[in-house]
C-alpha cells in the first residue's frame, strides 16, 4: 500500500534560506511592516533585512560562520524574533528555554557545544555562569535605544580572528532544537535551511497566508511551534506582533490594538482565551481574526467548537513534531470539510502508517504513523543508535500510532511508547490525557505507568491546576 501524499499545493516561495525570504520581500516591498511590539515602533522589511546583514557581520568580525554554533538564552520579545532570523543567517541558531536551571543548562551547552552563548543584555541567567565555567564565550543583545522592535547589536569578546564575510546557504544547519523528551531522553534535532523553507511553505499553503495577514505571536520562541508560526507569516509577507510571552489580560488588549488575523497556541492558551472572552466581549464581537489555530498536542473538541462560536472563525487544528520543522497534517480552512478526531490531511510531507515490520498500511489499518519529504530531518545529531532504529529506509517514525481513512484524513490514537499493560488490559495514555484535559480545572496533563505487584503497571497522572497558571 503506498502512502498518502501531501494534499498542499504549495504556493511559489522560492527561498532556499529565511533570509533569502526576508531579502525577497525588502525588494517587493521596503517599506511592509514586518515585526511589531507593544510600545515599540514597527520594523519595516527593508529595516529587518539591514538588521540581518548588520548581525551577520557581526557575528563574522567575532569569528563565528556557517555552522558554527549559537546558543541563545533570550526572552521572548521582538529582539529574540529578530535574533532568530538573523542568527541562522549566518551561523547555526540553538535556543534554550531561558527557565532552565543551571544543572539542565550545563546538560545542554555541554550537548551543543556552542562556539558562543548569546543572552540579553545584563542577564542573570545561570547560563551565564555555566558558560564561564566551560569556556563558552559569552555575547550579550543589547537593544537599539530608538525604541524600534526588535533593533540590537551584539556586544562582546570571542578571541576569535574574524572570518570572511558569509551568509548560510540551504544545507546548513539553521536551527539546533531539543525535543521534549516526553519518550525518553531528549534528542538534538538539527534542521537545515532547506527544511525549514520547505515548512514553512507547506504551513503558508494549508493556511493561506499572504501580506495582509498579521500574527499574534504568543509562543515561546525556543521551540519549533513558535518558531514556526514566526517564520511562516514573514514568509508569507505578512507581519508580527511579538509579545513578551502570552498573558489573559493582555491577550484581549493585543487583539483589539494590533488587529491580528490569526493566533497559534498550545490547548492550555487557548482554553484560557475561551474562559476569559465573556469578560471582553466587545474586543471579541470585534476581533479581526480570520482563523485561531492549534498545534503541539491533542485539542479538546469541545474547547475547538466553543472558540469558533465566540469569535465566529474556524479554529484548524494541525499536527507536527520538532524533526519535520514541525507541520505533518493540518485540517484546512472552509469549504475544506473538517472530520471529527482527525488531525486532518498530509500538509507537506507524504504520511503513512507503518506496522511494526516495516511493512505499509491499507487505508483503515492502525499503525505507527511515518513521514518523509522535504521539511523532514536527515537524522538526529550524533545518535546512530536512534537513527537506525527511527529511520525505516526513508521513512521517519513518529512514535505515534493511528491510522488514515479512505480520504486521506489521518486520526492520532496513541504514542508507541504510551500504551500501558495493566493486567493484560492495553491502555492508551493519550486517551486518558484528553480526558483529563476536558476537566475545565486541568490546563496540562500527563499520564504514566507505575509499577504493580499483580498487575504489573498501574496507572497514574499529573495535572496542572487552573488555579496554579491563572496569573
Amino acid at each position: 500500500m503506498s502512502a498518502i501524499p501531501t494534499c498542499v499545493e504549495n504556493r511559489s516561495l522560492p527561498a532556499a534560506c529565511l533570509h533569502h525570504a526576508i531579502n525577497e520581500w525588502a525588494v517587493r516591498n521596503n517599506s511592509a511592516v514586518a515585526i511589531l511590539a507593544p510600545g515599540r515602533r514597527p520594523l519595516t522589511y527593508g529595516e529587518l533585512h539591514r538588521q540581518v546583514e548588520q548581525v551577520v557581520a557581526s557575528l563574522n568580525t567575532l569569528g563565528v560562520s556557517r555552522n558554527d554554533r549559537v546558543a541563545m538564552v533570550l526572552p521572548a520579545g521582538p529582539e529574540a524574533a529578530v535574533a532568530l532570523i538573523a542568527i541562522p543567517a549566518g551561523a547555526t541558531g540553538a535556543p534554550l528555554n531561558p527557565a532552565y536551571s543551571a544543572t539542565e543548562f550545563d546538560h545542554y551547552l555541554a550537548n551543543l557545544n556552542p562556539s558562543v552563548l548569546l543572552v540579553y543584555e545584563g542577564s542573570e541567567s545561570p547560563a551565564v555562569d555555566v558558560a564561564h565555567c566551560r569556556g563558552i564565550p559569552v555575547l550579550e543583545l543589547v537593544p537599539h535605544t530608538s525604541g524600534q522592535a526588535g533593533l540590537f547589536a551584539l556586544v562582546g569578546e570571542t578571541g576569535c580572528e574574524p572570518v570572511p564575510s558569509c551568509f548560510a546557504e540551504a544545507n546548513d544547519t539553521a536551527l539546533l532544537l531539543h525535543t521534549s523528551g516526553t519518550s525518553g531522553k531528549p534528542k538534538l534535532v538539527p534542521l537545515r535551511h532547506r527544511n525549514i523553507c520547505a515548512s514553512l511553505r507547506n504551513i503558508v499553503s494549508v493556511l493561506e497566508l499572504g501580506e495582509t495577514d498579521r500574527l499574534l505571536n504568543v509562543m515561546p520562541l525556543f521551540h519549533i511551534h513558535g518558531l514556526s508560526t514566526l517564520y511562516a507569516a514573514l514568509a508569507a509577507g505578512g507581519s508580527t506582533v511579538c509579545t513578551p510571552g502570552f498573558s489573559v489580560e493582555h491577550f484581549f488588549d493585543w487583539l483589539r490594538m494590533f488587529a491580528p488575523t490569526w493566533y497559534s497556541a498550545t490547548p492550555p492558551i487557548h482554553r484560557y482565551v475561551l474562559d476569559s472572552a465573556h469578560r471582553h466581549s466587545g474586543i471579541v464581537a470585534g476581533s479581526s481574526l480570520r482563523f485561531i489555530r492549534s498545534a503541539s498536542a491533542p485539542m479538546p473538541g469541545q474547547v475547538m467548537a466553543d472558540l469558533e462560536r465566540e469569535f465566529g472563525v474556524p479554529f484548524i487544528e494541525a499536527y507536527g513534531m520538532t524533526e519535520a520543522g514541525p507541520q505533518i497534517a493540518s485540517n484546512r480552512l472552509p469549504p475544506h470539510p473538517y472530520k471529527t478526531g482527525s488531525v486532518g490531511q498530509a500538509a507537506g510531507p507524504e504520511v503513512a502508517i507503518m506496522d511494526e515490520h516495516g511493512n505499509l498500511l491499507a487505508a483503515g489499518e492502525p499503525g505507527e504513523v511515518v513521514i518523509r519529504g522535504d521539511n523532514v530531518m536527515q537524522g538526529y545529531e550524533n545518535d546512530s543508535r536512534v537513527n537506525k532504529n527511527t529511520i525505516v529506509r526513508d521513512w521517519l517514525r513518529t512514535g505515534d500510532k493511528g491510522y488514515l481513512d479512505a480520504d486521506g484524513y489521518l486520526f492520532i490514537s496513541g504514542r508507541r511508547e504510551d500504551i500501558f499493560n495493566r493486567g493484560g488490559e492495553k491502555i492508551s495514555a493519550v486517551q486518558i490525557d484528553e480526558v483529563l484535559m476536558e476537566h475545565p480545572a486541568v490546563t496540562q496533563a500527563v499520564t504514566f505507568a507505575l509499577p504493580h505487584p499483580v498487575l504489573g503497571e498501574d496507572i497514574a497522572a499529573a495535572v496542572v491546576l487552573e488555579t496554579s497558571l491563572a496569573q
